[in-house]
């Protein structure tokens, strides 16, 4: 059925729309790839080849005239395509150990919080920079006694470049000020500071790079409490392979690179108790821990 001009624009922005709401947000190409042509280019080769083949004598025997062993290449009646291009070289590099160790070195050279800044701001060693708008390095008080970490950022934090500003950063914000607590008095970050393209899972060589940066600026920061928001900020500063249901709830530590011990509460992360409301009862309880504990320093 064809669609009139009016109706072809509606569903095309509905598509977009879709894909917008499922976090695609990037091309992977600098071109579009027109994959219907390649499908009918394809075809007519096919076609093309089968004719040639009838008309020679003996079937497909010339095509042996050309090398043993090989087909003779096929002539398509179509425009040639023009040759792909020599992929240029990235920017970024493939995150490996030596990656992670420039990382450490880079993060221990840094005296303070806005020299980390600047440092992870020019460095080129995770490819999550590539596709990142902005760094998020922080928001908040980095002189309150309370910091909070999750894993990596969304499309709306990397947008803005700020930690939890979407819907997860909304409840978030209800949730600090139901402890009288606000963005104030609370230091938040992440373990991965770039945006994963397409929001997918940050991988263990891109968490492992990135680490060195985050234990620096909780060390910088010197909190007296930390949350950690979810399981993978959760395994990745306290090091335990432990899933956040059976870790919240209960104090662990942090050790700092220099041999700081910092009073840790793992929680569920607010993106998860939007999706499983029930379980918000579970997130008050910890919350209500991490204001008993920073009373105890007042």
């Amino acid at each position: 059925m064809d669609l009139s001009p009016d109706e072809t624009a509606a569903a095309l922005r509905g598509l977009l729309a879709f894909y917008a709401e499922a976090g695609v947000d990037e091309a992977l190409a600098d071109e579009p790839v027109d994959r219907f042509a390649e499908t009918l280019e394809a075809k007519a080769r096919r076609a093309s080849s089968a004719t040639r083949a009838e008309a020679r004598p003996g079937g497909d025997q010339g095509s042996r005239e050309a090398e043993p062993g090989r087909a003779a290449p096929r002539k398509s009646f179509l425009p040639e395509a023009p040759p792909t291009a020599a992929p240029r070289p990235q920017t970024a590099a493939v995150p490996d150990g030596a990656q992670a160790a420039l990382a450490r070195e880079l993060a221990r050279s840094a005296g303070t919080l806005e020299e980390l800044r600047r440092i992870m701001f020019d460095f080129d060693g995770c490819n999550l920079k590539a596709t990142a708008k902005n760094l998020v390095f922080a928001d908040g008080n980095p002189e309150a006694d309370l910091m909070l970490v999750g894993e990596a950022p969304g499309r709306d934090e990397d947008i803005e470049g700020l930690p939890f500003v979407g819907r997860s950063g909304q409840l978030l914000d209800r949730i600090l000020a139901a402890i009288d607590r606000d963005r104030t008095s609370a230091y938040i970050a992440n373990v991965i500071p770039w945006r994963p393209p397409g929001n997918r899972d940050p991988s263990p060589m891109e968490t492992e790079i990135c680490r060195p940066f985050i234990e620096r600026q909780i060390e910088l920061a010197a909190p007296k409490v930390l949350i950690t928001l979810g399981n993978p900020s959760t395994k990745a500063l306290l090091r335990t392979q432990e899933g956040i249901t059976r870790m919240r709830g209960t104090w662990r530590e942090h050790v700092t690179p220099g041999g700081v011990r910092i009073p840790t509460m793992p929680t569920l992360h607010p993106a998860y108790l939007l999706r499983n409301p029930a379980h918000k009862r579970l997130a008050w309880r910890d919350f209500l821990e991490v204001r008993a504990r920073l009373a105890t320093f007042s």
